[in-house]
């Protein structure tokens, strides 16, 4: 199974271009599988991936489930495992896929929390101070929520995928498709602001260099991102949010603005407009708005005065 495993990253960094974050889950889930299997065997022993039968996949997501994880994690392992094996089948290293028999379990479909444009500036605000580490905390909040950025493509900015002059940033999406859009003033502020801060040897101001920079030069991760979006955010009166309410929160606002769906799609960078549909969502006061501006018949005309007759009648 290690050998398969191998193989299979090998697909991934090389023909799909995955991203490192990409390879490194589904190598946990391919690996975390074939430890559970071969300690069921008796006596416990390395297992193949030929090995493997639909009924196996379900004692461990069964096993799983009763751990507690999440239906979202069960699916994505499972997707995992499809793949896998497409990709052992198209080798011919194995005969069947296992994990086509199994069906995916069924994903709650919660609406993404949003912030609302006030708590969105309040959260702007919450990093305080001069040091080099809250003026970089308030670039990344200002770029979060200026770009509508997935966490991946903001810790994946380089110096050189801004451009102060024009206002745009390039960023790096899923499958690595690179995509421009405009960045606000007050971002760009912040990230001069912040990058000014910096002592920094020459390498590390190269165009190629890390736009956000962890307390000991290097890149910042995405988790190391999630824990600063909620300790600020756990401020605010609602709670704590994750970063992807922020880019939900952005959608939302230039929706509310009058946007356009199409415009805001390209933005996100989802490749199909269903994706930002389910995504956004129009606030009630919105849609009645629009409902009254557009729809002839959506208020009854208010009745004219009564005219005066002459006759006396």
């Amino acid at each position: 199974m290690d050998d398969a495993i191998r193989a299979f990253m090998r697909f991934l960094a090389v023909e799909r271009n995955a991203s490192p974050e990409t390879i490194r889950n589904y190598r946990s889930d391919l690996t975390q599988l074939a430890t559970f299997l071969s300690q069921r065997q008796q006596p416990p022993s390395p297992i193949h991936a030929g090995e493997i039968t639909a009924e196996s996949i379900r004692t461990y997501l069964h096993w799983l489930d009763r751990k507690g994880e999440k239906s979202s994690s069960l699916s994505r392992k499972l997707a995992c495992l499809r793949s896998f094996y497409r990709f052992h089948l198209r080798e011919g290293t194995v005969t069947k896929n296992p994990a086509e028999e199994i069906r995916s379990p069924k994903l709650p479909k919660p609406l993404p929390r949003v912030l609302t444009k006030d708590d969105a500036n309040i959260l702007m605000e919450f990093p305080e101070g001069t040091s080099p580490l809250a003026l970089r905390d308030r670039a990344l909040l200002e770029t979060l929520y200026s770009t509508g950025a997935r966490v991946s493509e903001a810790v994946g900015l380089n110096l050189r995928d801004l451009n102060f002059d024009d206002g745009l940033v390039r960023l790096r999406g899923k499958g690595r498709k690179e995509r421009i859009v405009p960045i606000g003033d007050l971002a760009l502020q912040a990230i001069r602001t912040y990058r000014a801060s910096l002592t920094l040897p020459a390498h590390a101001q190269q165009p190629s260099a890390p736009l956000f920079l962890n307390h000991r030069g290097g890149r910042l991760t995405t988790r190391s991102v999630a824990r600063l979006v909620s300790r600020y955010s756990s401020r605010l009166a609602g709670g704590a949010v994750s970063p992807h309410a922020l880019r939900h929160s952005y959608a939302t606002h230039l929706l509310d603005e009058g946007a356009d769906l199409r415009s805001i799609q390209e933005m996100l960078g989802h490749a199909s407009l269903n994706t930002t549909q389910k995504y956004t969502h129009l606030a009630a006061d919105q849609l009645l708005a629009v409902y009254d501006r557009a729809h002839p018949r959506a208020r009854t005309a208010t009745p004219s005065a009564p005219q005066k007759d002459d006759t006396g009648s």
